[in-house]
């Protein structure tokens, strides 16, 4: 307590000393000597009454800013969250773009691993290949989308393709004709130019089927309310626009083009496909395109077969059994079909199960080198095709198979006995820059 007051009694000394008088220094405490210095250093004096205001308002500046730290259990959950919530945006982005994707790359993503990706169509109209599902539909759009350039001829298509009672159809369109006949001869005659609506024939033969008002209207006529006969009431006409009547071959040439057409089809593609030599040619994976049932029908009636095989296979006679075959043959649609070259090359397509052979060697031909050269078809086991006519599903070549391929062998000796060899793949150059690897 004493060096206390004694410390604070020297520094008021030193504070307080008169005008030229020298400042006494503050008492220092005895210790052993130290070894002089070069240079002890002016006692720093105190901060100004301002410059201790800045400092303050420095300090609190700094206060006002984040501190880093650890990350608490709260914060910890407050990032989860916010990485979720990034993670399923994302993801809605991803399902976005799917909904937006071609359907080509669509169909790839659902087809991965199959011998072939679906049946697909030509549709004839608009040149487009579609899915097996997407034909009808494709047709519909392309029919309707022809109504503004020829608003006749698409009418007649559609009476045609979107009706699928070929009879009654028939009997419609005949009854139009008929219609259209009476106003040719009878161009004079009023009564054949007016055709009443509710009319017990035209309702029962042609308002129930699709485009036939569309054809009335294309032609010529135009809807108008009638006065009945005798009555106040009135009735819904079609009316042939006089300005038609100095056009009547062109209902003639109508009438011709309604009678002859045909349901627009689109056409089966064959998928043509070439493929490097490989160990799993005879393996086929196919979707359920190529089948009559659904799958779920499928795996029920393999499995009904497989419990049942060993007691059918002792009691069924030959006939039976190859009745039973044919009847199994049924369930395919289309079948696809793969080739063999002698250099290991696979050609393959796909075809309709009930098309003939034929269709087969044609298919063949159109993708040979030397295209006039005879040529044979062994199917599975080594049976020569010779039945061209037959279908395939006759031939037990559904719902697909794998056949080979081979030269005449009466052409091939010839060719050797002249000293000449076949030289190369017989496939066209052009299909095989574009051979696959089977996977």
């Amino acid at each position: 307590m004493r060096k206390f007051l004694q410390e604070i009694k020297a520094d008021l000394k030193f504070k307080t000393a008169g005008p030229g008088q020298k400042l006494a220094e503050p008492p220092r405490e005895k210790g052993p000597k130290e070894k002089p210095k070069a240079e002890i250093p002016k006692s720093r004096q105190r901060p100004t009454d301002e410059a201790q205001m800045a400092a303050a308002a420095a300090v609190a500046r700094l206060e006002q800013k984040p501190k880093p730290h650890l990350p608490s259990s709260q914060d910890a959950i407050k990032n989860l969250v916010k990485k979720e919530l990034m993670a399923e945006a994302a993801a809605s982005d991803r399902r976005h773009s799917t909904d937006h994707k071609s359907p080509v790359s669509v169909v790839e993503e659902e087809t991965a691993g199959l011998s072939v990706s679906g049946v697909y169509f030509v549709c004839p109209l608009t040149g487009a290949t579609v899915r097996k599902d997407q034909k009808e539909a494709h047709i519909k759009e392309a029919i309707l989308l022809h109504s503004s350039e020829d608003p006749v001829a698409a009418s007649i298509m559609e009476i045609h393709t979107f009706n699928r009672d070929r009879e009654k159809v028939k009997v419609g369109v005949e009854t139009i004709a008929k219609y259209l006949d009476n106003i040719h001869l009878h161009p004079e005659e009023e009564k054949y130019r007016k055709i009443k609506l509710q009319n017990k024939v035209f309702q029962e033969r042609i308002n129930c089927l699709d485009g036939t008002h569309k054809f009335f209207q294309a032609i010529g006529f135009e809807k108008a309310m009638l006065p009945v006969p005798g009555q106040e009431a009135t009735e819904e006409y079609y009316v042939l626009k006089e300005e038609v009547l100095s056009k009547l071959e062109n209902l003639k040439d109508y009438k011709e083009k309604l009678l002859s057409s045909e349901p627009v089809k689109a056409q089966l593609d064959r998928q043509l496909c070439v493929f490097q030599a490989s160990p799993r040619a005879a393996q086929f994976e196919l979707p359920n395109d190529f089948y009559n049932l659904t799958a779920e029908e499928l795996k029920r009636e393999q499995r009904l077969r497989t419990e049942a095989v060993e007691k059918a296979s002792m009691l069924r006679t030959k006939a039976m059994r190859e009745k039973e075959e044919q009847r199994e043959m049924r369930k395919y649609n289309y079948t696809l079909l793969r080739v063999r070259f002698p250099d290991g090359y696979i050609l393959q397509g796909t075809f309709y199960a009930r098309e003939p052979v034929s269709m087969l060697y044609r298919f063949v031909r159109e993708a040979l080198k030397d295209d006039w050269m005879p040529f044979d078809l062994l199917a599975p086991g080594g049976l020569k095709l010779t039945e061209e006519n037959m279908a395939f599903n006759e031939c037990g070549l559904v719902p697909s198979a794998l056949l080979t391929f081979a030269w005449d062998a009466a052409v091939m000796a010839d060719i050797k006995a002249s000293g000449e060899e076949q030289k190369g793949s017989p496939l066209k150059p052009e299909l095989l820059s574009t051979a696959q690897i089977l996977s």
